[in-house]
């Protein structure tokens, strides 16, 4: 909650625990074993962001976040909690926040999607499992596409994209390097599994515009969209990827911001260590440096795990607002992880930090923030504030409820099929069996250019271009060729003339001289002919 213009997380004693806003963006993280609060702690944080006006993006693991979009209940707990802090005087009460529910699986809140061209070939890679030459053969793959203005929309446009490649491998080759066609359907027996686990409503449209999760209420309350997890954490990879997308895809959208005095958005990824297990090394590399300059684009990312080890170090080294909770040491290696962890806090006389953080109790942390200069708290011993909207989960008919009345959910719920390179390598296809010389017509330059050679036709994605053969012209001869014709026809003529006079004049010389006359009356009649034939031809 607010307590003069700063997020009031807790109490440490009668010394009140604050995160400053204008530091909230330096990022944080929440960790702590399973059950011992840290998804309250999350909920107070995400409620205080809220309410200081600032958005906020949640992934919801278990399902117990969607509580938010509803008022809370003074049970027991909570107003013993609230007396034994002394919350009235801050001005403590029961509230609701504006929430919109979303689910990649669409079963629990409004489609949320994207296209393969936007989560971009080395996520795409890490989804799908592939090798490093399957991986290098993707690049190239959304290079071709690229090159040739072919949009890679969904699953089905990257198929067509693989196959038309595989069928005209020789030609690619050349200017892009050889691409086997067992690893080509390697990649697509991998898209086959992506679509059956979920990748086929994932990847779709209308996608995802990032720009609709920057709003307030009419309160001006930070609308919170809350992102249901339960089964896309059944694909580890698929969660991972998405979340990673997701941090991309913001720092991608905006602009630079400096220091704010609050920040634009605030991000809370439940399970953390999914988006590093396996990944390789320049993945972590990408996200590290992602939530090293994403700051400057006013949005903090807050990470919630078991464990501080579940962080990668050069992860974990941007996150300076931390919220520990306990973390049970009972093997040497996990002792060894409570001492680093200890390390980190900057020491208070009053405790010993290694001891205590085995020990506390649910609903207690270690917290250590920045203060308005920048620079480490003191790490303090902090009981958390109970949230105000509701605990757990709520029923699907109230979660509906809340789906169907949200504005966003006109523009996302319904499917959208738009013009791709799945439409373009049909439309291809189609021209090829109607023209088996393998040869097509591009309307804008009507000459003939080879089937494969792909036009490159820019299309948006809510309009089509299409290409229809223009009508065949009519032959009309050169003069070339009207003189070749006449030139054939009198040799023609001359031919016929000259054989009918050579055997009038063999005829004649046969009668006067013999063999003799015969021959020279065939020669003086051939020669005669001719010259009759040509004598008339000039006339």
């Amino acid at each position: 909650m607010l307590f003069e213009d700063k997020i009031l997380i807790g109490k440490a004693n009668d010394k009140e625990v604050y995160i400053f806003p204008e530091m909230a963006n330096r990022h944080g993280l929440i960790a702590g074993a399973t059950g011992t609060g840290k998804t309250v702690t999350l909920k107070v944080l995400a409620e205080s962001f809220s309410e200081l006006g600032v958005p906020v993006f949640l992934a919801d693991a278990k399902g117990d976040l969607a509580g938010l979009s509803y008022l809370g209940e003074m049970s027991d707990n909570i107003k013993n909690r609230v007396d034994k802090l002394g919350l009235e005087k801050y001005g403590f009460c029961l509230d609701s926040f504006p929430v919109t529910f979303w689910d990649v699986y669409q079963e629990k809140g409004i489609p949320l999607r994207t296209t393969v061209s936007e989560m971009g070939p080395m996520l795409l890679s890490r989804i799908l499992e592939l090798n490093n030459l399957q991986s290098d053969i993707l690049n190239i793959v959304f290079k071709i596409a690229d090159d040739e203005k072919l949009l890679l929309i969904d699953c089905k446009d990257l198929k067509a994209m693989l196959l038309h490649i595989a069928d005209n491998a020789d030609k690619y080759s050349l200017s892009y390097g050889n691409m086997s066609k067992q690893s080509i359907a390697a990649i697509i027996r991998a898209i086959v599994s992506l679509e059956a686990s979920g990748g086929e409503t994932f990847f779709a449209e209308p996608a995802i515009d990032i720009n609709d999760w920057f709003s307030q209420d009419e309160n001006g309350k930070g609308w919170i969209q809350v992102l249901d997890c339960q089964k896309l954490m059944l694909n580890p990879k698929l969660y991972a990827t998405f979340l990673l997308w997701l941090i991309s895809e913001i720092y991608e959208s905006l602009p630079e911001a400096g220091d704010l005095d609050k920040p634009k958005m605030v991000f809370f990824f439940d399970e953390a260590h999914m988006l590093f297990d396996d990944a390789p090394k320049v993945l972590i590399d990408k996200v590290s440096q992602m939530v090293k300059l994403i700051r400057s684009k006013g949005v903090g990312i807050y990470f919630i795990t078991q464990s501080p080890n579940d962080i990668p170090d050069e992860v974990l080294a941007q996150l300076s607002n931390k919220v520990i909770h306990a973390i049970r040491a009972y093997t040497p290696k996990e002792q060894k992880a409570v001492r680093a962890v200890a390390e980190s806090f900057r020491a208070n006389s009053e405790f010993d930090i290694s001891e205590t953080i085995s020990n506390l109790g649910i609903g207690e942390a270690l917290v250590s923030v920045l203060d308005r200069d920048g620079i480490p708290t003191i790490v303090e011993k902090t009981k958390i504030l109970p949230p105000r909207s509701m605990m757990g989960a709520i029923n699907d008919e109230a979660r509906n409820e809340v789906i169907v009345s949200d504005e966003l959910n006109t523009k996302y719920a319904t499917y959208v099929d738009n013009e791709s390179a799945y439409e373009f390598m049909a439309r291809l296809k189609a021209r090829e069996s109607l023209n088996p010389s393998g040869t097509t017509i591009d309307n804008n330059q009507n000459e003939k250019r080879n089937v494969n050679n792909t036009p490159t036709i820019r299309r948006s994605r809510s309009t089509s271009t299409r290409t229809t053969n223009p009508r065949p012209k009519e032959y009309k001869p050169t003069s070339t060729t009207k003189r070749r014709t006449s030139s054939n026809y009198n040799r023609t003529l001359q031919s016929s003339a000259s054989k009918i006079g050579r055997q009038v004049g063999k005829s004649i010389g046969d009668s006067i001289g013999g063999s003799f006359g015969k021959k020279l009356g065939g020669d003086i009649g051939s020669s005669l002919a001719r010259g009759i034939f040509d004598t008339f031809l000039r006339r």
